[in-house]
Protein backbone atom coordinates (compact mmCIF):
# COMPACT_ATOMS: atom_id res chain seq x y z
CA UNK A 1 0.00 0.00 0.00
CA UNK A 2 1.29 3.07 -0.75
CA UNK A 3 0.33 6.36 1.19
CA UNK A 4 0.53 9.49 -0.88
CA UNK A 5 1.24 11.82 1.46
CA UNK A 6 4.06 10.51 3.34
CA UNK A 7 6.28 13.34 1.95
CA UNK A 8 4.42 15.63 3.57
CA UNK A 9 3.51 13.92 6.86
CA UNK A 10 7.43 13.37 7.30
CA UNK A 11 8.14 16.79 6.62
CA UNK A 12 5.51 18.01 9.51
CA UNK A 13 6.52 15.66 11.86
CA UNK A 14 10.22 16.56 11.21
CA UNK A 15 9.46 20.59 11.34
CA UNK A 16 7.23 19.59 14.35
CA UNK A 17 10.48 17.68 16.05
CA UNK A 18 13.02 20.41 15.19
CA UNK A 19 10.61 23.16 16.72
CA UNK A 20 10.57 21.16 20.28
CA UNK A 21 14.06 20.17 20.68
CA UNK A 22 14.52 23.98 19.54
CA UNK A 23 11.80 24.74 23.00
CA UNK A 24 14.28 22.23 25.70
CA UNK A 25 17.63 22.89 24.11
CA UNK A 26 17.91 26.16 24.21
CA UNK A 27 17.39 29.56 21.66
CA UNK A 28 16.90 28.78 17.60
CA UNK A 29 20.01 29.29 15.29
CA UNK A 30 20.29 33.10 14.57
CA UNK A 31 18.77 34.13 11.14
CA UNK A 32 21.60 34.36 8.40
CA UNK A 33 22.53 38.02 7.90
CA UNK A 34 20.86 39.53 4.81
CA UNK A 35 23.33 40.65 2.29
CA UNK A 36 25.13 44.31 3.14
CA UNK A 37 23.43 47.02 0.36
CA UNK A 38 25.44 48.20 -2.36
CA UNK A 39 26.52 48.26 -6.21
CA UNK A 40 26.02 44.11 -7.00
CA UNK A 41 23.92 42.78 -4.16
CA UNK A 42 21.19 42.31 -6.93
CA UNK A 43 23.34 40.05 -9.11
CA UNK A 44 24.99 38.55 -6.29
CA UNK A 45 20.96 37.30 -5.35
CA UNK A 46 19.91 36.37 -8.83
CA UNK A 47 23.41 34.52 -9.52
CA UNK A 48 25.07 33.11 -6.45
CA UNK A 49 21.34 32.83 -3.99
CA UNK A 50 18.93 31.94 -6.04
CA UNK A 51 19.78 28.84 -8.33
CA UNK A 52 22.61 27.74 -6.29
CA UNK A 53 22.40 28.46 -2.42
CA UNK A 54 21.12 30.25 0.41
CA UNK A 55 22.60 34.16 0.86
CA UNK A 56 23.78 32.70 3.97
CA UNK A 57 26.31 30.81 2.52
CA UNK A 58 27.69 34.36 0.90
CA UNK A 59 27.25 36.27 4.22
CA UNK A 60 28.74 33.58 6.70
CA UNK A 61 32.06 34.00 4.78
CA UNK A 62 34.72 36.86 4.88
CA UNK A 63 37.14 36.74 2.26
CA UNK A 64 40.10 39.13 0.35
CA UNK A 65 39.07 40.33 -3.14
CA UNK A 66 41.35 37.72 -4.59
CA UNK A 67 40.31 34.45 -2.98
CA UNK A 68 36.27 35.85 -3.84
CA UNK A 69 37.51 35.80 -7.15
CA UNK A 70 38.88 32.50 -6.91
CA UNK A 71 35.34 31.20 -5.23
CA UNK A 72 33.60 32.80 -8.40
CA UNK A 73 35.56 30.80 -10.61
CA UNK A 74 35.13 27.73 -9.21
CA UNK A 75 31.50 28.16 -9.34
CA UNK A 76 31.92 29.14 -12.75
CA UNK A 77 33.36 25.57 -13.24
CA UNK A 78 30.21 24.49 -11.55
CA UNK A 79 28.18 26.05 -13.85
CA UNK A 80 26.33 29.29 -12.25
CA UNK A 81 25.30 31.36 -15.14
CA UNK A 82 25.83 34.70 -16.10
CA UNK A 83 27.79 37.30 -18.03
CA UNK A 84 31.65 38.20 -17.79
CA UNK A 85 30.89 41.62 -16.47
CA UNK A 86 28.34 40.48 -14.05
CA UNK A 87 30.80 37.96 -12.87
CA UNK A 88 33.16 40.81 -12.16
CA UNK A 89 30.49 43.13 -10.36
CA UNK A 90 29.79 39.86 -8.13
CA UNK A 91 33.68 39.64 -7.72
CA UNK A 92 33.41 43.71 -6.58
CA UNK A 93 30.52 43.33 -4.83
CA UNK A 94 31.62 40.65 -2.47
CA UNK A 95 35.33 41.41 -1.45
CA UNK A 96 34.29 45.43 -0.31
CA UNK A 97 31.35 44.00 1.66
CA UNK A 98 32.23 40.49 2.87
CA UNK A 99 36.07 41.17 3.36
CA UNK A 100 38.29 39.23 5.62
CA UNK A 101 36.35 39.19 8.95
CA UNK A 102 38.16 39.84 11.97
CA UNK A 103 37.77 39.55 15.82
CA UNK A 104 38.91 41.24 18.91
CA UNK A 105 41.92 39.29 20.05
CA UNK A 106 42.26 38.24 23.42
CA UNK A 107 39.08 39.66 24.38
CA UNK A 108 37.65 37.27 26.66
CA UNK A 109 35.13 35.93 24.03
CA UNK A 110 34.47 38.53 22.01
CA UNK A 111 34.60 38.20 18.30
CA UNK A 112 33.86 35.36 16.31
CA UNK A 113 34.03 32.25 18.18
CA UNK A 114 32.14 29.14 18.29
CA UNK A 115 31.91 25.33 18.10
CA UNK A 116 31.30 24.75 14.44
CA UNK A 117 31.74 25.15 10.66
CA UNK A 118 29.50 28.30 10.55
CA UNK A 119 31.95 30.27 12.00
CA UNK A 120 35.30 28.69 10.84
CA UNK A 121 38.41 30.66 10.85
CA UNK A 122 39.22 31.88 7.10
CA UNK A 123 42.35 32.37 6.92
CA UNK A 124 44.05 36.00 5.40
CA UNK A 125 47.37 34.25 3.73
CA UNK A 126 48.77 38.26 3.92
CA UNK A 127 48.38 38.59 7.60
CA UNK A 128 49.13 34.38 7.76
CA UNK A 129 52.47 35.53 6.44
CA UNK A 130 53.23 38.56 8.60
CA UNK A 131 52.18 35.72 11.62
CA UNK A 132 54.76 33.42 10.38
CA UNK A 133 57.28 36.06 11.22
CA UNK A 134 55.99 36.73 14.60
CA UNK A 135 56.17 32.19 15.09
CA UNK A 136 59.34 32.00 13.88
CA UNK A 137 60.72 34.63 16.51
CA UNK A 138 59.04 33.60 19.34
CA UNK A 139 57.77 29.79 18.68
CA UNK A 140 59.31 27.89 16.81
CA UNK A 141 62.16 26.65 18.50
CA UNK A 142 59.67 24.65 20.76
CA UNK A 143 56.59 23.86 18.03
CA UNK A 144 58.98 23.02 15.29
CA UNK A 145 58.48 24.47 11.63
CA UNK A 146 55.25 22.57 11.19
CA UNK A 147 54.30 23.68 14.51
CA UNK A 148 54.04 20.08 15.62
CA UNK A 149 56.35 19.96 18.07
CA UNK A 150 59.88 20.18 17.77
CA UNK A 151 63.31 19.50 19.60
CA UNK A 152 62.86 20.84 23.16
CA UNK A 153 59.56 19.00 23.37
CA UNK A 154 57.34 21.60 22.41
CA UNK A 155 53.67 20.36 22.19
CA UNK A 156 51.47 19.78 19.01
CA UNK A 157 49.96 23.04 18.20
CA UNK A 158 47.95 21.61 15.17
CA UNK A 159 46.29 19.31 17.61
CA UNK A 160 45.22 22.28 20.61
CA UNK A 161 41.64 22.36 21.25
CA UNK A 162 43.12 26.58 21.97
CA UNK A 163 44.03 26.56 17.93
CA UNK A 164 40.98 24.66 17.26
CA UNK A 165 39.14 26.52 19.31
CA UNK A 166 40.37 29.95 18.32
CA UNK A 167 38.55 32.22 15.97
CA UNK A 168 41.21 35.58 14.86
CA UNK A 169 42.99 35.22 18.20
CA UNK A 170 40.47 35.33 20.38
CA UNK A 171 41.41 31.92 22.64
CA UNK A 172 44.91 32.09 21.39
CA UNK A 173 45.16 36.01 22.99
CA UNK A 174 44.06 35.14 26.23
CA UNK A 175 45.75 32.26 26.74
CA UNK A 176 49.19 34.51 25.62
CA UNK A 177 47.99 36.66 28.38
CA UNK A 178 47.10 34.45 31.35
CA UNK A 179 49.49 31.42 30.92
CA UNK A 180 52.60 33.94 30.58
CA UNK A 181 53.89 31.07 28.40
CA UNK A 182 57.65 31.04 27.46
CA UNK A 183 59.06 32.46 24.16
CA UNK A 184 62.16 32.07 22.04
CA UNK A 185 63.26 35.61 23.09
CA UNK A 186 62.24 35.48 26.63
CA UNK A 187 59.55 38.69 26.04
CA UNK A 188 56.42 38.60 28.09
CA UNK A 189 53.69 36.79 26.12
CA UNK A 190 51.17 38.98 27.07
CA UNK A 191 53.17 41.15 25.12
CA UNK A 192 51.81 39.48 22.06
CA UNK A 193 48.88 41.35 21.36
CA UNK A 194 46.47 43.06 18.84
CA UNK A 195 47.28 42.82 15.46
CA UNK A 196 49.95 40.60 16.38
CA UNK A 197 48.23 38.16 17.96
CA UNK A 198 45.61 38.29 15.01
CA UNK A 199 48.44 37.48 12.28
CA UNK A 200 49.95 34.75 14.80
CA UNK A 201 46.35 33.00 14.57
CA UNK A 202 46.17 33.12 11.21
CA UNK A 203 49.74 31.77 10.48
CA UNK A 204 48.46 28.52 13.26
CA UNK A 205 45.36 28.15 11.54
CA UNK A 206 47.21 27.93 8.00
CA UNK A 207 49.09 25.54 9.71
CA UNK A 208 46.06 22.98 10.48
CA UNK A 209 44.74 24.06 6.79
CA UNK A 210 47.86 22.55 6.01
CA UNK A 211 47.81 19.27 7.72
CA UNK A 212 44.61 18.22 6.82
CA UNK A 213 45.19 18.60 3.54
CA UNK A 214 48.63 16.98 3.55
CA UNK A 215 50.50 20.40 3.40
CA UNK A 216 52.77 21.68 1.48
CA UNK A 217 54.42 19.07 2.76
CA UNK A 218 51.13 19.33 0.70
CA UNK A 219 52.71 20.25 -2.10
CA UNK A 220 54.17 17.58 -4.80
CA UNK A 221 57.89 16.79 -4.25
CA UNK A 222 60.17 17.46 -7.44
CA UNK A 223 59.54 14.37 -9.30
CA UNK A 224 61.95 14.84 -12.26
CA UNK A 225 64.87 12.67 -10.75
CA UNK A 226 65.07 10.22 -13.74
CA UNK A 227 67.07 10.06 -16.32
CA UNK A 228 65.50 11.03 -19.85
CA UNK A 229 67.99 8.76 -22.12
CA UNK A 230 67.03 5.67 -19.62
CA UNK A 231 63.38 6.51 -20.28
CA UNK A 232 63.52 7.29 -24.02
CA UNK A 233 65.10 3.22 -24.26
CA UNK A 234 62.29 1.94 -21.46
CA UNK A 235 59.36 3.25 -23.81
CA UNK A 236 61.00 1.81 -26.99
CA UNK A 237 61.76 -1.11 -25.69
CA UNK A 238 60.77 -3.05 -22.61
CA UNK A 239 57.95 -0.96 -21.56
CA UNK A 240 56.10 -1.57 -25.12
CA UNK A 241 54.59 2.09 -25.21
CA UNK A 242 56.13 3.01 -28.40
CA UNK A 243 53.64 0.21 -29.95
CA UNK A 244 50.85 2.49 -29.14
CA UNK A 245 52.16 5.81 -29.03
CA UNK A 246 54.37 8.19 -30.73
CA UNK A 247 56.16 11.50 -29.60
CA UNK A 248 55.87 12.91 -32.79
CA UNK A 249 52.34 12.03 -32.73
CA UNK A 250 49.59 11.67 -29.86
CA UNK A 251 52.32 12.93 -27.03
CA UNK A 252 53.57 15.54 -29.34
CA UNK A 253 54.84 18.03 -27.06
CA UNK A 254 53.42 16.59 -23.79
CA UNK A 255 56.60 18.27 -21.93
CA UNK A 256 55.19 21.84 -23.03
CA UNK A 257 51.72 20.59 -22.14
CA UNK A 258 51.78 19.13 -18.58
CA UNK A 259 53.94 19.18 -15.26
CA UNK A 260 55.97 16.58 -14.40
CA UNK A 261 53.57 15.51 -11.32
CA UNK A 262 50.80 15.47 -14.38
CA UNK A 263 52.72 13.62 -16.81
CA UNK A 264 53.53 10.95 -14.17
CA UNK A 265 49.69 10.65 -13.30
CA UNK A 266 48.64 10.88 -16.85
CA UNK A 267 50.74 7.47 -17.79
CA UNK A 268 50.39 6.08 -14.60
CA UNK A 269 46.58 6.25 -14.39
CA UNK A 270 45.39 7.12 -17.24
CA UNK A 271 41.51 6.26 -17.18
CA UNK A 272 41.25 8.51 -14.08
CA UNK A 273 43.63 11.61 -15.17
CA UNK A 274 42.26 14.82 -15.33
CA UNK A 275 38.71 14.22 -13.78
CA UNK A 276 37.66 15.96 -10.48
CA UNK A 277 37.78 18.98 -8.84
CA UNK A 278 39.47 21.59 -11.36
CA UNK A 279 39.78 19.58 -14.49
CA UNK A 280 40.00 21.48 -18.00
CA UNK A 281 40.52 20.67 -21.44
CA UNK A 282 40.60 17.25 -21.18
CA UNK A 283 39.39 14.29 -23.24
CA UNK A 284 36.88 11.90 -21.75
CA UNK A 285 38.42 8.96 -21.16
CA UNK A 286 37.66 5.59 -23.85
CA UNK A 287 35.66 3.13 -22.78
CA UNK A 288 35.60 -0.35 -22.54
CA UNK A 289 34.61 -2.28 -25.34
CA UNK A 290 32.95 -5.75 -26.07
CA UNK A 291 31.92 -8.19 -28.60
CA UNK A 292 30.08 -10.88 -27.50
CA UNK A 293 28.80 -14.15 -29.68
CA UNK A 294 26.12 -16.10 -28.74
CA UNK A 295 25.74 -19.69 -30.21
CA UNK A 296 23.95 -18.84 -33.17
CA UNK A 297 27.38 -16.92 -34.45
CA UNK A 298 26.00 -13.12 -34.51
CA UNK A 299 28.74 -10.93 -32.97
CA UNK A 300 27.18 -8.06 -30.87
CA UNK A 301 29.75 -5.12 -30.42
CA UNK A 302 29.36 -2.27 -27.87
CA UNK A 303 30.13 -0.34 -24.67
CA UNK A 304 30.60 -2.39 -21.44
CA UNK A 305 28.31 -2.01 -19.41
CA UNK A 306 28.23 -5.02 -16.74
CA UNK A 307 30.89 -7.64 -16.67
CA UNK A 308 30.77 -10.54 -13.80
CA UNK A 309 31.26 -14.43 -13.78
CA UNK A 310 27.37 -14.50 -14.61
CA UNK A 311 25.96 -12.01 -16.86
CA UNK A 312 27.36 -9.65 -19.60
CA UNK A 313 25.66 -6.76 -20.70
CA UNK A 314 26.67 -4.17 -22.86
CA UNK A 315 24.88 -0.99 -25.14
CA UNK A 316 25.48 -0.87 -28.72
CA UNK A 317 26.38 1.74 -31.49
CA UNK A 318 22.24 2.14 -32.37
CA UNK A 319 22.27 2.60 -28.10
CA UNK A 320 20.39 0.17 -27.50
CA UNK A 321 21.15 -2.33 -24.33
CA UNK A 322 21.48 -6.02 -24.65
CA UNK A 323 22.45 -8.19 -21.94
CA UNK A 324 23.37 -12.18 -21.83
CA UNK A 325 23.37 -14.92 -19.26
CA UNK A 326 27.43 -16.34 -19.77
CA UNK A 327 27.46 -20.08 -20.46
CA UNK A 328 30.21 -22.04 -21.92
CA UNK A 329 28.82 -21.07 -25.79
CA UNK A 330 29.24 -17.24 -24.91
CA UNK A 331 32.16 -16.09 -26.73
CA UNK A 332 33.41 -12.90 -24.70
CA UNK A 333 35.62 -10.43 -26.23
CA UNK A 334 36.67 -7.73 -23.51
CA UNK A 335 39.17 -4.72 -25.05
CA UNK A 336 40.44 -2.33 -22.68
CA UNK A 337 42.12 0.40 -24.12
CA UNK A 338 44.38 0.90 -20.93
CA UNK A 339 45.06 -2.44 -20.46
CA UNK A 340 48.62 -2.10 -21.38
CA UNK A 341 48.72 0.62 -18.45
CA UNK A 342 46.79 -1.46 -16.02
CA UNK A 343 50.10 -4.41 -16.85
CA UNK A 344 52.16 -2.21 -16.48
CA UNK A 345 51.76 -1.07 -13.28
CA UNK A 346 52.59 -4.33 -11.85
CA UNK A 347 56.24 -4.05 -13.74
CA UNK A 348 57.04 -0.49 -13.13
CA UNK A 349 60.10 0.37 -10.77
CA UNK A 350 60.57 3.53 -9.22
CA UNK A 351 63.32 4.24 -11.36
CA UNK A 352 61.05 3.03 -14.30
CA UNK A 353 58.91 5.41 -13.57
CA UNK A 354 61.23 8.51 -12.79
CA UNK A 355 62.97 8.30 -16.72
CA UNK A 356 59.76 7.88 -18.06
CA UNK A 357 59.09 11.49 -16.60
CA UNK A 358 62.50 12.73 -17.22
CA UNK A 359 61.57 11.41 -20.88
CA UNK A 360 58.47 12.83 -21.49
CA UNK A 361 59.09 15.96 -20.28
CA UNK A 362 61.95 16.63 -22.58
CA UNK A 363 59.47 16.48 -25.14
CA UNK A 364 58.69 19.71 -25.72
Amino acid sequence: MTFPYRGLLLSSLLAATLAAQGQRGGPPRPAPRPLPDGPGKEIVQRVCGATCHGVEIVTGKGYSRDNWSNVVNGMVARGAKASSSEFGEIVEYLGKNLPPRSGTAGAGGSGFIGAGPDDAHIVDPEAAERGKSIYNAECLSCHGAAARGGKQEGTDIVRSLVVLKDRYGATIGNFLKLKKHPTTTGRPSASIEGSQVMELSHFLHLKVTDTLRSGPYSQPINVLTGDAKAGQEFFNGAGGCAKCHSVTGDLAGIGRKYEPVMIQQKFLFPKTFGFGRGARNVAPPKPVTLAVTPANGKTVSGVLVHLDDFNVSLRDAAGEYQTWTRSASLKVVKNDPYQGHIELLNKYTDKNMHDIVAYLESIK
